[in-house]
C-alpha cells in the first residue's frame, strides 16, 4: 500500500488492512508470517515541514527455527508505533554534528509518499526477540551426539576446549 504525500497534504489519512502470509517477504529465510499482519492507523503531513507522521498498531504471528533446538518457534507481535519520516537532504550536512535526542528516531524518505509494506516489514523485525527460542528452558541439541535435549538427556559429556587457548582465560 502507498501513502501519497500530496493525499496526506490534504488531510490526514487513516489505513486499516490485513496482509496474509507471503504478500511481505522477509528477508531472513527462516523466518515465516504465521498469520495475517493486521494493521490500522494514520497518516499525516506537519506543516509546511513535509515531515510525515506514522502512526498505528499491529498485530501479526511470526515463526521461525529455534536458535537451540532447531523445531518451530511462534512469536506474536502486537505492537504500536509512531514513526516521523523527513524528505531526504533535508537537514544533512557534509560537515560532522551532533544530533539533538529526538533526531535518532527520524529516517528520510524520497519520492511522493511511503510504501507501507517497507515500513511494516521493518517494524515486525525490530519487534522480534534478538534469540529466538522456542520456549526459555529450552535445552537445545547436543554437541556431541546431534540429540534434542529436550526429549532425553543423552549422556554425552562435551570434551574441553583445546588447551593451547586456555591462557586466554585468565584475561
Amino acid at each position: 500500500m502507498f501513502l501519497s504525500k500530496r493525499e496526506m497534504e490534504l488531510r490526514k489519512l487513516r489505513f486499516e488492512t490485513a496482509y496474509p502470509p507471503g504478500e511481505i517477504e522477509f528477508i531472513d529465510s527462516q523466518l515465516r508470517q504465521a498469520s495475517p499482519l493486521d494493521v490500522k492507523g494514520t497518516a499525516e503531513v506537519l506543516g509546511a515541514t513535509e515531515e510525515i507522521r506514522l502512526q498505528g498498531h499491529l498485530a501479526v504471528r511470526m515463526e521461525s527455527e529455534c536458535d537451540r533446538c532447531l523445531e518451530t518457534a511462534r512469536f506474536p507481535i502486537d505492537t504500536d508505533f509512531d514513526l516521523f519520516y523527513r524528505p531526504e537532504g533535508t537537514g544533512i550536512r557534509s560537515d560532522e554534528m551532533e544530533l539533538e535526542p529526538g533526531e535518532t528516531e527520524i529516517a528520510y524518505y524520497s519520492g511522493e509518499g511511503l510504501e507501507l509494506n517497507d515500513i511494516l516489514r521493518e517494524q515486525v523485525l525490530l519487534a522480534l526477540p534478538m534469540q529466538r527460542v522456542c520456549r526459555e528452558e529450552c535445552k537445545g541439541i547436543c554437541p556431541v551426539c546431534g540429540k534434542d535435549r529436550n526429549e532425553a538427556d543423552c549422556g554425552c559429556t562435551v570434551e574441553p576446549a583445546d588447551d593451547r587457548w586456555a591462557a586466554l582465560k585468565n584475561l
